[in-house]
């Protein structure tokens, strides 16, 4: 009947409809899970489908964002350095002091050692238009930037290789590759506008760009994404011995929801230490740490 909670079974029916968990059931806790992909409606995979897609471009499209911010950013901090030693003579030994004071400002970022400092104004010399940079260079990593920075001394060739790169989605090793192979005297110079596109959602570009350090030390989000790394790595090796283990241990999953008194935590990972299908839904408990959050 609905509202009660049948003994013994891994489903609890709710005032609102029946949700399954995972493990024995029990009023004060559960592990839910989503119901099987067999139940859902014929054009749920359409609909997943186009959902994942929007959420994979509108990703790609914000971190670009970010990213063209960051390569301007770095072309204006050029700019700067340029003219101050142009007209006041500025050398390497103020480029360290400036890198040592701006990282003393803004511990978090990489970007701000001498070498980079240099790069970035070798950048600014060599385009000297910043509508030029928003157009095209920033529409690149930075890291593609200082490649061609330093394999190239033709501006009219830099401009191909920026657009190759951005149309086919090339990742820095593939761009090094292709300058190597004179990519753009084999295919001719025909690539010369630039188009307000994205690189290919699966292309090495796309991939890369995600994980750019300099890029999450500007944003300030580089804490974070190394806990889930520690978190990931921690979890693998728990993973691997319990495997190790061999019968009798299982690990049943990671970041397994778990609702307590209508707030819902997130188990690092989950495993058991019965190697029965019957006695696994009863035995099986979290492991690692649990982080909580309400939920309406």
């Amino acid at each position: 009947m609905a509202g009660k909670k049948k003994r013994g079974t891994a489903i609890i029916p709710t005032k609102t409809e029946a949700g399954r968990v995972r493990g024995r059931a029990r009023e004060e806790a559960s592990f839910p899970v989503a119901p099987p992909r067999s139940e859902m409606p014929g054009d749920y995979a359409e609909i997943l489908g186009e959902i994942k897609g929007r959420i994979q471009q509108e990703r790609l499209r914000v971190v670009l964002a970010a990213n063209s911010a960051m390569v301007l950013l770095y072309w204006d901090i050029g700019r700067m350095i340029l003219e101050r030693q142009e007209r006041a003579g500025w050398g390497a030994r103020i480029i360290d002091r400036l890198s040592e004071d701006l990282r003393e400002a803004s511990p978090d970022m990489k970007g701000l050692s001498p070498r980079n400092l240099k790069y970035m104004r070798a950048f600014a010399a060599a385009w000297p238009e910043r509508e030029f940079v928003q157009q095209a260079a920033a529409q690149i990593p930075w890291f593609h930037n200082c490649l061609l920075l330093d394999r190239l001394s033709d501006p009219a060739t830099r401009v191909w290789y920026i657009n190759a790169a951005l149309q086919r989605g090339w990742s820095r090793s593939i761009l090094d590759l292709q300058i190597e192979g004179r990519a753009h005297e084999r295919q001719g110079m025909a690539i010369t506008n630039f188009k307000a596109t994205l690189p290919p959602g699966e292309s090495d570009m796309a991939s890369h760009v995600f994980k750019d350090p300099y890029l999450f030390d500007l944003l300030g989000t580089a804490d974070p994404r190394r806990e889930r790394e520690v978190e990931q790595a921690l979890v693998d090796h728990i993973q691997r011995f319990l495997i190790e283990l061999g019968t009798g241990f299982a690990f049943v999953g990671r970041q397994v929801p778990l609702e307590v008194g209508g707030r819902t935590s997130v188990s690092i990972c989950s495993s058991t230490t019965s190697s029965s299908a019957a006695m696994s839904s009863s035995s099986s408990r979290p492991c690692g740490s649990i982080r909580g959050s309400s939920v309406s």
